[in-house]
Parts: C-alpha cells; sequence; structure tokens
C-alpha cells in the first residue's frame, strides 16, 4: 500500500497527468451541453432592408422565409451585410422587382438563395398558385448520434495508458528506475503497483464520463461498469509496455500519441466502414474495437452482443498480461 500511495503522490503532482483526466470529462460536458443546444436557427435567411424602401407586402413575402431587420440608413444596411460572421442578404427594391446585396463571403447556400430571391419574387403569384408539399429534412447525423458519446467514453477508459506511462518515464528521468531494479519485489507486485494507479484514475474517469454521456439503469449500468474495468485494466497495462519500451520521455509521447490514436482509430473506422472478413477479425486485435462495439451495442439495448464483446474484452486482458510477465522474467534473466 506505501508503494501505491507514493505513485499516487508522484501522478498527482504531474500537470500531463491531471490534463488527461479531465480531458474526457471537459469533452463530455461539452457534446452533452451541445446535445441541448437547437441550431436550426444557423441555417434560416436573415434579411436586411432599408426603412421605407420595399412595400409592406414584400416586407410580409420576405418574412415567410426568413428573419428582416430594417436598416435607418445605407451605412447601416452595408455594414449588416459586411459583417463576416453572418450571412445576411441585403434585399432593395428594384422597380417593379426587387434586388440582393451580399458580401461575398457568405456560404454557398445563402448565395445560391441570394441569386434565386429577385426570381422567385417575380414569380410569386404563380409559386402561390401551386400546390406545395413540404418533405421531411433527414438529420444527416442521426446514424452517428451513439458515436460521438461512446468515442468520448473510449477515449476515458484508455486514458490510463497516459498515466502509468508517464510516471514510469518520469522515474526514469529522475533516476528512480534504477532503485525499483534492486528492490525485492516480485514481477507481479510491480506491475500491481504500477497498473492501479492508471487503473483506478481511468475507472474514475471513464465513470464520470458515463454518467455524462449515457443513462444506464440496472443490468446495464453493470455490464457499463464491467467494460470500463476491463477497459481500464488493458490500457492501465499498455501504458506499463509504452514505459519499459521507451527509452525517454520524447520517445513516450510519440508511443503514447500512436496507441491513442489506434485505440480510437480502428474502432470508428470500422463502424463508418463496416468491414467484415479478415480485416474485421484484424480490427479485433486492438482491445479498443471489442470496447467500443460492446459500449454501443449496451447503448442501443442488445446486450447479447455486449456479453460477446466483454468476453473478447477479457481474452485480451489475460493476453497481455502474459506477455508482459513473460517479457519481465525474461529481461531479470
Amino acid at each position: 500500500m506505501h508503494g501505491i500511495a507514493y505513485q499516487l503522490k508522484s501522478v498527482l503532482k504531474d500537470k500531463f497527468c491531471l490534463m488527461t483526466f479531465l480531458l474526457p470529462l471537459a469533452v463530455a460536458a461539452a457534446l452533452h451541453f451541445a446535445g441541448s443546444i437547437d441550431l436550426s436557427s444557423l441555417g434560416e435567411l436573415h434579411f436586411a432592408v432599408l426603412e421605407k424602401d420595399l412595400s409592406r407586402q414584400t416586407t410580409d413575402w420576405l418574412k415567410r422565409y426568413g428573419l428582416v431587420t430594417a436598416c435607418e440608413n445605407r451605412t447601416e444596411l452595408t455594414a449588416t451585410i459586411a459583417e463576416p460572421s453572418t450571412n445576411v442578404i441585403g434585399v432593395m427594391a428594384d422597380g417593379p422587382g426587387i434586388r440582393t446585396i451580399i458580401a461575398g463571403d457568405e456560404l454557398d447556400i445563402f448565395q445560391q438563395a441570394a441569386g434565386t430571391l429577385p426570381a422567385l419574387y417575380a414569380q410569386r403569384d404563380a409559386a402561390a398558385a401551386a400546390s406545395v408539399q413540404t418533405l421531411e429534412r433527414p438529420d444527416i447525423l442521426a446514424g452517428f448520434s451513439d458515436i460521438f458519446p461512446s468515442a468520448v467514453l473510449l477515449m476515458a477508459m484508455f486514458m490510463g495508458c497516459t498515466f502509468n506511462a508517464m510516471n514510469i518515464l518520469s522515474e526514469k528521468e529522475d533516476g528512480v528506475a534504477l532503485i525499483n531494479e534492486i528492490l525485492p519485489i516480485t514481477p507481479g507486485q510491480y506491475i500491481f503497483q504500477k497498473i492501479a494507479v492508471g487503473f483506478l484514475f481511468g475507472c474514475l474517469s471513464s465513470v464520470a464520463t458515463a454518467c455524462i454521456c449515457f443513462r444506464l439503469s440496472g443490468r446495464r449500468a453493470g455490464l457499463m461498469l464491467a467494460f470500463v474495468l476491463l477497459a481500464s485494466f488493458v490500457a492501465a497495462l499498455m501504458g506499463l509496455f509504452i514505459g519499459r519500451l521507451s527509452r525517454g520521455l520524447m520517445d513516450g509521447v510519440v508511443y503514447i500519441k500512436i496507441v491513442l490514436l489506434l485505440f480510437l482509430a480502428v474502432p470508428i473506422l470500422y463502424t463508418l466502414t463496416g468491414v467484415n472478413g479478415p480485416l474485421a477479425a484484424l480490427c479485433y486485435l486492438t482491445p479498443s474495437q471489442p470496447a467500443f462495439a460492446g459500449i454501443r451495442a449496451l447503448n442501443a439495448g442488445n446486450t447479447g452482443v455486449c456479453v460477446r464483446e466483454l468476453v473478447i474484452l477479457a481474452s485480451h486482458c489475460a493476453a497481455w498480461v502474459s506477455l508482459y510477465v513473460v517479457l519481465s522474467i525474461r529481461r531479470k534473466k
């Protein structure tokens, strides 16, 4: 216990580790907050007109398509249209019709609307007599709604890799690693001390992130906890591999980025591309793939797939522990 307490004190002084712990929480909170914001108003048209320039009928017609702002003079109208942060379309009378004014930095969809608005106004009477069928606008992000929170939780689960790797690298920089090699502890005791810190912080970060991103109860909450425990354990073990294989701090940072990139990229690309066959089996060689697939299945209520992914993830834990023990014993010999 004294060894674990020392490891905890060492990690709490490391700003990089603390940032790693808080990053998934910040992303989860931002994702949760963004999900409660209605962004549909960003796609609405916004028109700017001069006071007493357009008739009341024309102004009412514009209001059917978007928000209308009246400006007192041309200077205010020009400033409103030229504002870089908006997509305002200026509308002025042009004989019996109208003409539009844009700054040129608007999005393509607003530039196209400005180009077709005068013709649409000229044919307003014919358009009013035509039958209109309103089609439902598909949500292009509907199929990916569960990917974002699952990816954030996956990131939190595998943050224990960073904790352990940075802890070992710091000890190498300070010369503490040389002392650890002559201490009378078994490989199992060393692994336990090193994994405990990354596992603990990885679990805390993952549980807090899961509470923010998901609403689970009963059996589903228990399955989620199982995923958190297994994924955090294998991530902490990965940190041991990185710490032992890295010669210095810079090597360790590069290895951490590569491993975390693989952990996140493989399951996301697997989901987006829908690979199958030998390539799909190859993706399951990364422990993040069964964790990610299990989280998505759990969110969808498919407990049968969750149990299968848990078995695969537990197999990863056993395989990586065995490999680390074998390599440690050979190194001591």
